[in-house]
């Protein structure tokens, strides 16, 4: 539905007027979540769905052709996707600028085609038309950070995020050129059922393993990975930024998650510990250092855009702890987290159209009157603070249960670092806390000078502007106050989890509740100690000069460390591949 709606829009061209083009593409994109939702209402317990696309079934037993599984965690994930597509649509609704010449129907067009690359990816059950439908999404992605294409900085973050995340493709076509030379299937359960039946893994399994996850590392944007997005964030417009943090980082780690459990996670696979290992090693990583890059940023998207990369690691974390209890939190952890993160975007979006801005300094006490922007901005920073019961909080606390002390400790802590920088530019964008800003060093990126995405300043907020973060955060919140929500994901991960056994736990208790509670009301402390303890140049920015520096802006430094981020994914899962040799 999304591929026959983006080409009936290019083929109408200019004869289609904005305001037919607008509701057509919103039907369309809502088709998708309505048919998800009747099949995860409709299919059993157990039995996922199959579609083998033009008849092209097995022979024997073996088969090439192209594969469609829904099982409940691809069509959850595929009505998630729907969903926040639907609110990108209807944010933007009549109020996007489009640039000179160019038709009503070409913004919603690449959506839709960005709609249909995610939705396939979260249902493909072969290793190359996941592939297809991972670079479906990724070329409409560029287009769509680089739509303001007379920007020169568009055109550059679009140019580092094709780049970088193009390679990483290659990477993982090569990987499964490795797997199909070795097993002759394309099939995902055929081809791990081939390596388990070879027994023990080798160089080859190590090395395809190492490249095929890269490429979905590369999307979830974990470190050392991750140096494209913040750039991308900056320069995207406000409605793709919603899709790139809300779900296209999201399915990087469902890629991970699938590929793993499916293809490796059995016996001719990677080992289970050095697999753990290799996750956890790089969530610890990512979820760290992105949350100190985003206490560093003033440039409010950049913020959000680093506070995704430190919930990368927490999702990578989970999923390395290769528990169905870890399993089901990130689950609920990335619902939670689409809602909240869209919802912070969303806000930005229109302090960006109000005030030409999205600078914390330059918009220090501008926000006070739009209340309404302000509560909504407060509450996403305290969903990602893990303040419960949003679901963030019940994924964490899921995810905590199964992690022990130290990696709890991580997770704490990169929720209430990312979680007080937000309610930072909060207290001082809308409340106008601390003292107002005088001068200053010069920043790497501030975010002054900022052009509108609107047609003209916003004088006032459009009620689709305002519902549309409202609605995410009611989704976030519904997401872990709901019991449905949280049986739903732990049947989901027990199901796709063949390997572990058990059922993954699904609820709050005690102990998740006040880890909650902590990392939200640290949160605050960090916030209002910023606002009125930190006068100047402080310690930790001093300490995290030569991390920011890393942070360069230059595609060959980003592709550097990608590759470096492959060696260090390879010495992590070497061991079990020595033990099995």
């Amino acid at each position: 539905m999304p591929l026959l709606g983006a080409a009936l829009l290019v083929s109408l061209g200019r004869r289609l007027p904005r305001r037919a083009a607008e509701p057509l593409a919103l039907a369309v994109a809502a088709v998708p979540a309505v048919l998800a939702g009747l099949l995860l209402a409709g299919s059993r317990a157990g039995a996922p769905l199959t579609a083998w696309v033009g008849g092209w079934t097995p022979v024997r037993g073996h088969s090439v052709g192209i594969v469609l599984r829904g099982d409940h965690a691809g069509l959850g994930l595929t009505a998630l996707v729907s969903l926040l597509v639907v609110a990108v649509l209807v944010y933007s609704w009549r109020y996007f600028a489009e640039p000179p010449g160019r038709h009503a129907g070409a913004f919603p067009a690449l959506v839709l085609l960005f709609q249909a690359g995610m939705c396939g990816f979260a249902i493909t059950g072969d290793l190359f038309n996941a592939f297809v439908f991972f670079e479906l999404m990724s070329v409409v992605a560029y287009a769509l950070t680089g739509y303001r294409v007379e920007e020169a900085r568009a055109v550059q973050g679009a140019f580092t995020f094709g780049v970088v995340n193009s390679l990483g493709a290659y990477a993982t076509l090569t990987g499964i050129v490795l797997l199909y030379a070795r097993t002759g299937e394309l099939g995902m359960r055929a081809v791990g059922a081939a390596l388990d039946r070879q027994g023990r893994p080798d160089g080859l399994v190590l090395a395809s393993f190492v490249l095929v996850l890269t490429g979905f590392l590369v999307k979830a944007a974990a470190v050392p990975f991750h140096f494209w997005l913040p750039d991308a964030h900056a320069v995207a417009p406000t409605p793709v930024c919603m899709l790139l943090s809300g779900v296209m980082v999201e399915l990087g780690a469902y890629g991970v998650w699938r590929v793993y459990w499916t293809v490796f996670g059995g016996p001719g696979g990677v080992p289970h510990d050095d697999a753990r290992r290799a996750l956890v090693t790089l969530g610890v990583l990512s979820a760290l250092v992105g949350a100190v890059m985003c206490w560093q940023q003033r440039h409010v998207k950049r913020l959000l855009a680093f506070s995704t990369v430190s919930h990368t690691g927490v999702f990578l974390i989970g999923l390395g702890i290769l528990t169905p209890a870890s399993g089901t939190g990130v689950a609920l952890y990335v619902v939670g987290h689409a809602g909240a993160k869209a919802a912070l975007f969303a806000c930005s979006g229109i302090l960006l159209d109000r005030y030409g801005s999205v600078d914390e300094r330059e918009l220090h006490g501008k926000g006070r009157d739009v209340p309404v922007v302000a509560g909504l901005f407060t509450a996403g920073g305290l969903a990602l603070a893990g303040l419960p019961p949003f679901g963030t909080a019940l994924g964490k606390a899921l995810t905590e249960e199964a992690a022990g002390p130290w990696l709890t400790a991580v997770l704490v802590a990169a929720s209430a670092v990312t979680g007080g920088a937000v309610l930072r530019v909060a207290a001082r964008v809308f409340g106008g806390w601390g003292a107002p800003p005088t001068g200053g060093e010069p920043y790497e990126t501030s975010g002054e000078d900022e052009e509108p995405e609107s047609a003209t300043v916003l004088a006032r907020v459009p009620a689709t502007m305002g519902a549309v973060p409202a609605a995410l955060l009611l989704g976030s919140l519904l997401a872990g106050a709901l019991p449905v929500a949280a049986r739903a994901a732990g049947s989901a991960v027990e199901r796709a989890q063949p390997h572990t056994g058990g059922a993954g736990a699904a609820g709050w208790a005690p102990p998740g509740m006040l880890l909650g509670l902590l990392s939200a009301g640290l949160a605050a402390g960090l916030a209002l100690y910023a606002v009125y303890g930190l006068r100047g140049r402080t310690p930790v920015r001093d300490a995290t000069t030569a991390l920011r520096r890393l942070h360069s802006g230059h595609v060959g430094d980003y592709v550097t460390w990608m590759l470096v981020g492959m060696a260090l994914l390879a010495a992590l899962a070497l061991p079990g591949v020595v033990r099995g040799s």
